[in-house]
């Protein structure tokens, strides 16, 4: 494929509606290639080894209208040594052409491709005879019971069989309608709003730097906008685009492109990465999936084997747990998570194949059912029950689960579209649907956030904020209740503090927990003391309101009362959330009676003067220095006086109402 810069030229009419990409497959030496050139023109075959050796080895490329389909054609090799090749090309075609030479009918490598297309869900595709020229027709109608036979219970049971010669052209005018009629019968898919394209190749062009070439497997991209480079999870601006050698302004799903990108050196971006809409595809090292065993392997699958991945237009060496069998036997299929030597992106529903790693021949494969996975123990039987649920054939169902999953995470509908196997509107109606189901509830928090929690996590997380607070009225059952960071930090959920928050408001709200001072308290909650406690706490309230603006100390109220620090500590604690008592910082309370006199006291003083040094407020209150600098100190923070240097002026707030206290403290 070529690249020229199309900012420079007026935009490409495109009034081909319909877009599909078949793909070749067959054994090597059946007449793959000669078959593409004979129906386009076009030779695949672009690297110079392939022309000295007449062999293909990478991946080809070519176009052809077919009727009103705009048909894109991927060439793969067909030697075992090169089944990466092929397999990387296998990835979002959406019809297989199935090539047999008539001399050497069915070869290994026209079963293990076969076994490819199948798992990659390929659905519709046709058989071709090639060579016909070389044989008789008793040979011929030989090679057909061998296919027919080869294809019974595939995708192509049933497809036409085209008898072809791409020496003679017999047969060529035939495959041409055979194809046309496919594709006008298949039904025209929709490109969708999410894109995405496996790179197959990247390379560099003079003027226009960085390109990368694939199939557009779905979605619709623009020059000039921007794309999201997988794994590397990286930004990437589109500069330009070519489909089949055309400069065009868009390409979308069903196209072969060419797209010269702005951010990264082509030897940066490899087959296998990939470029999608900014913040769908997210890269992960586990994947939950359903694997299937292929029923012609003669070796059963093992726990923990390591194997190798291949999906998209990449491979990567995983190792297999299983988790709902310890092996699977061939034709057995398992829930089980691939753990990956690198990183890859996937949706739910992706195909995928894998092999062994020595000799590498066919195991498998199946789809992806959790494309950003943690670990799943065997015994773990919840995980499994949600994996599970995840293989429903219901979006609704898989939404739920998805949703499950996340926890008290922020999700987005991207996630959403990602984890279920759906485009955005589609996201869209289903959290709508979820929402009027009560499957899932909506938190507000801040002035414009809001998160959208599973029922059952919701619920869970108020058991959680519930406990934390049941236990603090347990361990500290002299403490009216608990503030609200702490909670959040006995969750050891450091990362959603907001939304911590936010449940306990929607908790307040609901009457299961009432507000105490800048605390909160399980409803009904209220301290039951002892005789002896009473008799404490009497006696702690009496030594205040006696002391006046002389306040006792704690080792004089450790003196007197007979309680031990931790008692005193709670009791005085109790008091100020009872408003019986002020915190005004350090060691120092007051009775309340004493706190409006402090307040009251001085900004009378200040009515009559312009400021009031320290000395001059000990003597005003009749109280110690030991006294007046943190009294000072403390009217200063709710607002009665303001610090001028050496001196306290007004500090314009009313001083005939007690404020909650400024330092967020509720006991020394």
């Amino acid at each position: 494929m070529h690249c020229h810069d199309v900012e420079a030229r007026p935009m490409t009419i495109q009034t081909i509606t319909r877009k599909l990409i078949l793909g070749t497959a067959g054994h090597i030496d059946h007449g793959k290639t000669a078959l593409v050139r004979t129906l386009t023109g076009l030779d695949t075959d672009r690297l110079p080894e392939e022309k000295r050796r007449g062999m293909t080895i990478d991946l080809g490329f070519a176009h052809w209208r077919c009727g009103d389909t705009d048909l894109g054609i991927v060439d793969v090799p067909g030697h075992e040594r090169f089944i990466r090749n092929m397999l990387a090309g296998s990835a979002g075609i959406d019809l297989a052409m199935l090539v047999i030479a008539a001399d050497d009918s069915v070869m290994p490598q026209t079963r293990e491709h076969l076994e490819i297309l199948e798992l990659m869900g390929v659905q519709r595709g046709l058989v071709v005879v090639s060579k016909c020229d070389l044989v008789d027709d008793e040979l011929v109608e030989l090679a057909e019971m061998e296919i027919r036979e080869l294809v019974a219970d595939t995708f192509l049971s049933g497809a036409p069989i085209v008898r072809t010669s791409a020496q003679t052209g017999q047969g060529v005018d035939q495959l041409r309608d055979m194809l046309s009629e496919i594709c006008n019968t298949m039904e025209a898919p929709t490109p969708g709003e999410l894109f995405r394209l496996a790179v197959d190749r990247s390379f560099v062009m003079t003027g226009q730097g960085t390109v990368v070439t694939g199939s557009v497997t779905s979605g619709l991209i623009r020059v000039g906008q921007t794309v999201q480079w997988l794994p590397e999870d990286r930004p990437l601006r589109i500069r330009s685009l070519e489909s089949h050698g055309r400069p065009v302004e868009q390409v979308q799903r069903g196209q072969r492109a060419a797209i010269g990108v702005v951010g990264a050196h082509h030897r940066q971006i490899v087959r296998g990465h990939e470029l999608a809409t900014p913040e769908y595809l997210r890269p992960s090292r586990v994947l939950t999936v359903q694997l299937r065993v292929l029923g012609s392997v003669t070796a059963e699958l093992k726990h923990r084997m390591r194997l190798r991945l291949h999906i998209g237009t990449g491979s990567v060496v995983t190792t297999v747990n299983l988790i709902s069998a310890r092996r699977l036997v061939p034709g057995e299929s398992a829930l089980a998570q691939l753990f990956l030597a690198e990183p890859v992106s996937a949706v739910h529903g992706q195909p995928f194949v894998i092999r062994r790693l020595s000799p590498a021949t066919m195991i498998g494969g199946g789809t992806v059912i959790h494309p950003v996975a943690s670990r799943i123990h065997h015994r773990d039987v919840s995980a499994i029950e949600w994996a599970r649920s995840m293989c429903a054939a219901g979006a609704l169902d898989r939404a739920a689960a998805a949703v499950q999953y996340c926890g008290i995470q922020s999700w987005s509908r991207m996630d959403l579209c990602r984890d279920v196997g759906v485009d955005v509107p589609d996201a869209e109606k289903l959290i709508i649907r979820l929402r009027d189901q009560g499957v899932i509830v909506e938190i507000c928090f801040g002035h414009d956030r809001i998160a959208l929690l599973h029922t059952q996590i919701a619920a869970d997380f108020e058991g959680a904020i519930l406990d934390i607070i049941h236990r603090h009225h347990q361990d500290q059952p002299l403490d009216m209740a608990i503030e609200r960071h702490l909670i959040h930090k006995r969750l050891h959920r450091h990362d959603n503090g907001p939304l911590t928050l936010a449940m306990i408001e929607r908790m307040v709200q609901a009457g299961r927990l009432s507000v105490v001072g800048s605390g909160v308290a399980i409803a009904g909650f209220f301290p039951q003391l002892t005789v002896a406690q009473q008799q404490w706490y009497d006696g702690l309230r009496e030594a205040y309101r006696s002391a006046d603006l002389r306040p006792p100390t704690t080792a004089d109220l450790l003196g007197v009362l007979g309680a031990d620090q931790a008692q005193l500590r709670a009791l005085r604690n109790l008091a100020v959330k009872r408003r019986h008592l002020v915190h005004l910082g350090g060691d120092v309370f007051l009775d309340l009676e004493s706190e409006k006199k402090l307040r009251t006291q001085v900004a009378a003083a200040l009515s009559a003067t312009a400021s009031l040094a320290v000395g001059q407020i000990r003597q005003v209150l009749d109280t110690s220095r030991k006294y007046a600098v943190p009294f000072c100190e403390y009217l200063d923070r709710i607002g009665v006086t303001q610090r001028r240097g050496d001196v306290r002026v007004c500090g314009g707030r009313a001083s005939g109402a007690l404020v909650d206290d400024p330092s967020g403290k509720t006991g020394a």
